[in-house]
């Protein structure tokens, strides 16, 4: 039987969960596909991977393609750091400007349209496209949406001195985590033994990841432009369990996903049993 074929957002973020399945210390018989959410999205529900971490936007727009992988996810209880939106002057001089966008993400742009209309109503428009190509090219837009890697590169950018961190705002709105991705499993391959066998196991290296932060953060100052001190504090907000409060989060974003018209109905959240 082919291998099962996993899908790998290439941040930072899902280090804690990857890093024992990428180095063997977690065997398991996986095929990586690496991509920005929005590709790995693309790809899941075009049929060409088993399993993926996806924009929960993904899923609660196509449910009926996907279950979801118990106790699960990628998401902040307080500041993210890699999910902001940059600007020049401050949140109360952006009325009605225009926001760039990340064509990576799907979730974190929806979530900014919330934010910018339910809790600080700015009257927002949005454009599409790469934020550090504008950048080098000498362009200037009055406000970035950046996410992953590209928004811990940006946040001290000199020209943008103005930080609205997406998390940090959801959870002093709502009480509740922000759940960014999920992982999810194609309908179509949750009968089969060695998928199964692939969720138990990716379930098995967030339970390392969590208990070798300490060995993640190293890593991560080591290759990365953040700091041992930085890093410790960036994986401290982030949030891999998918327990009763994280559900609960991911269902206040539901009701004002179908508010804001971004998607046409809340989904059952359904679940592989494995």
């Amino acid at each position: 039987m082919e291998n099962v074929k996993v899908g790998r957002i290439s941040y930072l973020n899902v280090l804690p969960i990857y890093h024992p399945l990428e180095t063997g210390l977690i065997e398991n018989n996986f095929e990586f596909v690496y991509g920005p959410p929005a590709k790995l999205n693309k790809m899941m529900s075009e049929g060409l991977m088993h399993i993926s971490s996806n924009s929960c936007i993904e899923y609660l727009r196509h449910s009926e393609q996907y279950l979801l992988l118990p106790d699960l996810a990628i998401g902040s209880r307080g500041p993210v750091q890699s999910v902001i939106m940059i600007s020049r002057k401050p949140l109360e001089q952006l009325k009605g400007c225009n926001v760039l966008v990340s064509a990576q993400t799907h979730t974190s742009a929806a979530l900014l349209k919330i934010l910018l209309s339910e809790y600080i109503p700015l009257n927002a428009s949005y454009t599409t496209g790469n934020a550090t190509e504008i950048l080098e090219a000498g362009e200037l837009p009055e406000a970035i949406l950046c996410i992953g890697d590209e928004a811990l590169n940006l946040r001290k950018h000199e020209e943008y001195p103005y930080i609205f961190d997406l998390g940090e705002e959801w959870i002093r709105w709502t009480g509740l985590p922000f759940i960014f991705g999920i992982w999810t499993v194609r309908r179509d391959s949750a009968h089969r033994e060695d998928v199964k066998q692939a969720i138990r196991d990716l379930i098995r290296a967030k339970k390392w990841g969590q208990a070798n932060i300490e060995q993640i953060c190293q890593m991560t100052a080591d290759k990365t432009m953040l700091n041992l001190e930085e890093s410790r504090s960036y994986y401290d907000g982030l949030v891999y369990d998918l327990g009763k409060t994280e559900i609960e989060g991911l269902k206040v974003f539901a009701k004002y996903l179908l508010k804001t018209e971004q998607i046409s109905h809340i989904p059952d959240l359904e679940f592989i049993e494995i």
